[in-house]
């Protein structure tokens, strides 16, 4: 039987989900980790169906636990990669291991975590990239650093060590929450600046020490739906997936759903997006 990655438990992922398992046309599997947006609302009272307020992780309990009940596998690891096999078929790389798919669906929301920075956003394709897959070979015998704490940054300087003279991590004084192997270095300090007048220079951290980098690559939290399409080449325009009425990527076996895709980011509009692509999915499958 044919297989699909769902990655993200939210309304458009759950949706998809339900329409792709009650029509007996793949295995379907969720990957998601972590506290979602919808988790975090304290009361949605303009949702159809219910006569009194409900908070949001009550709503996501029900939506997860209604997909379970229909045979949906979720498993709670972390997304950090995303690519493609020589047929073209997506493989999703996690924190412990990876998976194969007929089709995936993009469906983690939309990124809410930034860096206030001086100098990052200024620099942003001068020397600040987001996807060490896309642009590790411009960087090959530089001193690069990544930008995060966890998993995902650990993940994105293991693929920067194979080409780069060098790779730290810089934890922003953040906490670090995973393994790091050597030859990557770590530096905790709290950061200044990003400097550069055409191209990244150095950082600044906040005891006025200075270090020298051609590269900065922001790894923050754990990869969002727009991070992983850069990946493979989904087409991303002003920080959304760009999809047709199907919500199809460029990529014909990729889709994308909910507030990654742009638009009014509500519950009701997430739900219809799962529902779209879920029946398109099905036909994709099909075909």
């Amino acid at each position: 039987m044919k297989q699909v990655i769902i990655i993200g438990s939210g309304p458009a992922g759950i949706s998809a989900a339900l329409y792709l398992q009650r029509s007996g046309t793949a295995e379907v599997m969720v990957l998601a980790k972590g506290t979602s947006a919808l988790e975090k609302a304290e009361k949605i009272e303009n949702f159809y169906g219910f006569s009194e307020p409900v908070t949001g992780a009550e709503l996501h309990r029900r939506g997860i636990e209604g997909a379970k009940r229909l045979g949906v596998t979720f498993i709670e690891e972390q997304v950090v990669s995303l690519t493609l096999d020589e047929q073209f078929r997506p493989v999703v790389g996690t924190d412990k291991q990876s998976y194969t798919a007929d089709a995936l669906l993009l469906a983690m929301g939309a990124s809410r975590q930034s860096a206030n920075i001086k100098g990052l956003k200024e620099l942003e394709g001068r020397g600040v990239s987001y996807c060490a897959v896309c642009d590790a070979f411009f960087y090959r015998g530089k001193e690069v650093a990544v930008l995060g704490s966890g998993a995902y940054a650990v993940h994105e300087a293991m693929v920067l060590a194979d080409t780069a003279k060098s790779v730290t991590i810089l934890t922003d004084g953040a906490e670090l929450t995973a393994e790091v192997p050597a030859p990557v270095k770590v530096i905790s300090k709290k950061l200044q600046s990003v400097n550069g007048k055409d191209k990244v220079e150095s950082v600044t951290f906040a005891d006025g020490s200075v270090q020298p980098f051609s590269g900065i690559f922001v790894a923050l939290g754990v990869a969002g739906s727009i991070d992983l399409a850069r990946k493979v080449g989904v087409e991303v325009e002003k920080n959304r997936i760009v999809v047709n009425d199907s919500m199809q990527t460029n990529i014909p076996c990729i889709f994308a759903a909910g507030d990654c895709t742009g638009g009014v980011m509500q519950v009701s509009k997430a739900v219809a997006d799962g529902a779209k692509a879920g029946l398109a999915i099905i036909r994709f499958l099909k075909q």
